[in-house]
């Protein structure tokens, strides 16, 4: 890596999470300042993976914020070139999803933006969409692009599993555009699909609930993956950094790797992991069945090589949860 002769600072929303933490320790890396909120720096557990990153000490400050709490991110972004707004709320569960999980994901996104705008400083901002702004819809399609919306009405008719998100981040990113544009802020998305791979934080990310679900047997997240899409955390992470340098980057961008059935993932973790016992079938999934693509060419076509193949990505997964005793292995 060349070394900047001047350091830029940045600001990571979200720190102490799945996508957070490892942006954060590539940001060090690349000698970046670091600026990291997290809802709580006083609790050791949440944070600890965080200052025990290489650079830590020279180049990373922690920063008390929550989204739920108006104004908490100024201070954080006062003086930052570069904000990644990775953060949101990820309570499936939640029984009041309209005040805990969506209005905390526009509201947030907004204060976020707002506090951009009075900075003065920041040259842009990367905000982590989802897959759950772009592909739910009634109408099945073989592709996905950049144009692609999610669409409102039906989720909240049909109200699936994780259906507050979906409609959080929706409205979150369509707010947030309307909000760049009227405020001249150079704001981009990225659109990752499933996140899969190694990680630094101490329990079990939400989405690899997902993608191992194979594994684990939660049988109401074998839907996500029925026809999946996924990326390697690194890739996310390192493509993050890519449109924060790149100056032609603008809009949104999708974020996705490989694309793989149900049935593929299961074959590979059942060859793989012969001690998990995944099963060789699953209900309304035969061989036929056929992927579905979320294309990355936007990003492509802008210079950004992924460096992993689906393998590394479960393999990584896998490996770091049994490190950790997340997943243990069957009686």
């Amino acid at each position: 890596m060349g070394s900047k002769t001047v350091t830029e600072t940045v600001c990571v929303t979200g720190a102490s999470g799945f996508i957070g933490s490892w942006l954060v320790m590539r940001l060090l890396e690349r000698g970046y300042l670091v600026r990291a909120t997290v809802r709580d720096p006083d609790n050791a557990k949440k944070v600890q993976h965080l200052l025990e990153l290489p650079n830590a000490k020279t180049h990373l400050t922690l920063w008390k914020a929550d989204l739920s709490v108006e104004g908490s991110f100024h201070e954080a972004i006062q003086g930052s070139n570069g904000v990644f707004h990775v953060a949101t709320p990820m309570d499936f569960e939640s029984k009041d999803p309209e005040n805990e999980v969506i209005k905390p994901t526009i509201n947030g996104v907004l204060d976020i933006l707002k506090a951009c705008v009075e900075a003065k400083t920041v040259r842009r901002v990367i905000f982590t969409s989802s897959a759950g702004a772009v592909d739910v819809q009634q109408q099945p399609r073989s592709m996905f692009d950049e144009t692609c919306w999610s669409d409102l009405d039906f989720i909240l008719s049909k109200k699936m599993t994780g259906w507050m998100y979906f409609v959080s981040k929706t409205l979150a990113e369509k707010e947030a555009v309307k909000f760049a544009k009227q405020n001249n802020l150079d704001f981009i998305s990225i659109i990752p699909s499933l996140v899969v791979g190694p990680f630094l934080g101490p329990s079990m990310p939400p989405s690899l609930i997902t993608a191992l679900s194979p594994i684990t047997g939660t049988e109401s997240h074998y839907h996500i993956i029925k026809q999946g899409q996924f990326v390697h955390l690194d890739d996310l992470c390192l493509a993050h950094i890519y449109m924060l340098e790149n100056p032609k980057a603008q809009g949104r961008y999708m974020c996705s790797s490989h694309e793989a059935t149900i049935l593929q993932v299961a074959k590979f973790l059942r060859e793989k992991y012969p001690e998990y016992n995944v099963p060789s079938k699953f209900k309304d999934v035969d061989e036929t069945l056929q992927n579905i693509v979320f294309s990355s060419k936007k990003l492509t076509d802008l210079g950004f090589q992924f460096k992993y193949s689906l393998e590394d990505m479960f393999i990584g997964a896998v490996e770091t949860c049994r490190a950790k005793g997340l997943l243990p292995l069957p009686k």
